[in-house]
Parts: structure tokens; C-alpha cells; sequence
């Protein structure tokens, strides 16, 4: 094997300046932008036009979402921002009358007065469930809707529930009860023959009601009229069964220091009804009041005679046995 010698002195340093002469003057390679050939072996080290593109793309996408202004910031760095989310409304928070005038609009499609009838699961049901939010809306949602509403207290609307033996006061909370501020007993419905259930008693829960303050008898019909005759019992039954019924109310309401008497317009103040229930009120000692639908006045002087064509109310027609056509007084 031949060995290889190594120049020293002089000639080896003429060698090395020589070689360092010639690498010098060779051009330095400039990289280029353009792609691998196919032909290369090896994957080219430069990026191609394609990949620099899709870099800045990703560069100024990536810095939009940054909190950072300066576009020099490493991607590292960069922070999503994330909107910071808001805190609910608090309904509790608002002082106690703003929400009680709230719960006012919010029950202001319910009847101002409720008797018992099927269709008040459809209609009040429903808006009874705020009551279960918590027990601050219980309390305050609770008093407001039973104080501002009057309750009848023996059900008057034709169907299942007139004869029930349970009426809408016995069907209430003793709670409940004890918000109410204004009842109403209607006279005129079943007047050929009242309801059993139309008893006050215990279950009726009229000792529960310590805030009325109101107390409404409104009488739809008076059977003493003589457009009655032929189909009520006897003269005096049921100005009789009234006048016990509230007498009655008033027993077992001691509370109550005044009635408002309101009628439909056939029914007047000189009838045998009416005379009936006032001796008892004035008897009592309690004030009395008139209600705005017939309009009455203390010194109001009623017409004795009925109009000539005079037709019976509907109310009336509707108590009147089958079979019995309209009755007209001539």
C-alpha cells in the first residue's frame, strides 16, 4: 500500500494560500425560490412560492386572534380572547314594589272575578306556577293576586260545578284565604231550587278570611216580581233562603262592617228581595254601598210600573222550567 506523504515547509504553505485563493474567487451559490426539480433525489431545503403563501396566511389569521398589537409577536404568545361572560339579571334584586307592580301585568289577563269554573285550569293554572320559583315570589306573587281578585263564594256558572259540595273558597288554602280582601255572594242562580252545596259552614273557611273588608251581594233576579208567578215555589221561599244564607256569611264574618248591593237592571230597591236583604244589613248595624252595575243611589226614586213590552232578563229565562216559553209583561 503506497503512503501518502505530506508536503511541509515552503510548498505547503504555497498550497494552502493557493486552495484558499481559488475558493474565494468561486461564486456563492444565490438560493432559489423555484421548486425541487422531479429529477433531484433529495427534497430541496428552500420553501416553494405554495409554502410561503400558506405561511402568511396562517401568520395573519393567527395574529387577528391575538390581544397583541404589534404583528412582530410570536405565535407562541398569542392569547385568544374570550369574551367575558354576562351575569344573569337578578329579579330579586329590584326593590319590592317594582316587583309587585310586575306581578300585576303579569296576571293582568285574569279575571278580576274568579268563580268556580273548568276553564280556569287553562287560563289561571298555569301562570300559578311562578309561585314555585322560591319563597320570596311566593309571599309577594301569593298576596297580590288573591288580595286584588274577588271570590265568589258559591259557584254560579252552569255545569258540573254548580251543585258541587265543595266551592271555590273550601277548595283554597287557609293561606290563601287570608289574603283575600273582597268576596262576593250571588243571589239568582237556582232561584225554583238552590243547590245543596249553597251551606255555610266550617269547611267553607270563612274564619280564614280575617282581611276581607268588602263584602258584595249581587242579585240577578227577584222572584216576588210578577213575571215569576206560575213557576216560582210560594211567595217568600227564596227571599227567605237569601236573607238566611246572609245571614249566615255575615256569622261567621263578624268583621264585616259594610255590604255592597248591586243588581242586574230588572231587579228594584222597592221588591221584596231587596227590602228583605237591607232590614237585615240596617238591623245589623252595617253601612251600606252600591255597586256600579244597576247604578243605584240613596236618593234615587224608582218607577214602580214596568215598561210596556217588558221582557224578562235571560238570567231569569234560564231558571224557568222546560218547556215554558218567554214570559212578557203587557
Amino acid at each position: 500500500m503506497a503512503r501518502r506523504t505530506t508536503a511541509k515547509g515552503p510548498r505547503a504553505r504555497a498550497i494552502a494560500s493557493s486552495s484558499l485563493a481559488s475558493s474565494s474567487a468561486r461564486p456563492t451559490p444565490v438560493p432559489s425560490s423555484d421548486a425541487t426539480p422531479v429529477s433531484s433525489t433529495y427534497p430541496s431545503t428552500y420553501a416553494s412560492e405554495a409554502e410561503h403563501d400558506l405561511d402568511d396566511d396562517i401568520l395573519k389569521k393567527m395574529h387577528g386572534l391575538t390581544i397583541s398589537d404589534t404583528p412582530g409577536d410570536s405565535i407562541t404568545a398569542a392569547v385568544v380572547k374570550k369574551a367575558e361572560p354576562k351575569k344573569p339579571f337578578r329579579f330579586l334584586d329590584l326593590p319590592p314594589e317594582l316587583r309587585i307592580t310586575i306581578y300585576g301585568y303579569y296576571f293582568a289577563d285574569v279575571d278580576r272575578v274568579l268563580d268556580l269554573d273548568p276553564a280556569n285550569y287553562k287560563r289561571i293554572h298555569k301562570k300559578l306556577g311562578l309561585m314555585r320559583s322560591c319563597k320570596t315570589i311566593y309571599y309577594e306573587a301569593t298576596h297580590m293576586f288573591y288580595s286584588s281578585r274577588t271570590f265568589r263564594l258559591f259557584p254560579t256558572h252552569p255545569g258540573r260545578y254548580f251543585k258541587t259540595k265543595k266551592p271555590l273558597l273550601a277548595r283554597l288554602k287557609p293561606r290563601q284565604r287570608n289574603c283575600l280582601t273582597s268576596l262576593e255572594l250571588r243571589l239568582g242562580p237556582g232561584w225554583s231550587k238552590p243547590p245543596r252545596g249553597w251551606v255555610v259552614n266550617p269547611a267553607l273557611g270563612l274564619a280564614d278570611c280575617v282581611n276581607v273588608r268588602k263584602l258584595t251581594v249581587f242579585v240577578e233576579c227577584d222572584p216576588s216580581d210578577g213575571i215569576f208567578n206560575g213557576f216560582r215555589r210560594h211567595d217568600g221561599y227564596y227571599e227567605g233562603f237569601s236573607t238566611s244564607l246572609l245571614s249566615s256569611v255575615l256569622d261567621e264574618m263578624p268583621f264585616i262592617d259594610c255590604l255592597t248591593f248591586d243588581a242586574w237592571s230588572s231587579v228594584k230597591k222597592s221588591g221584596a228581595m231587596m227590602r228583605a236583604l237591607l232590614e237585615l244589613a240596617y238591623a245589623r248595624g252595617l253601612s251600606v254601598r252600591w255597586g256600579p252595575e244597576r247604578g243605584w243611589a240613596d236618593f234615587e226614586d224608582e218607577v214602580e210600573a214596568v215598561p210596556e213590552g217588558h221582557v224578562a232578563n235571560n238570567a231569569m229565562l234560564n231558571q224557568a222550567p222546560l218547556g215554558i216559553g218567554v214570559a212578557v209583561v203587557a
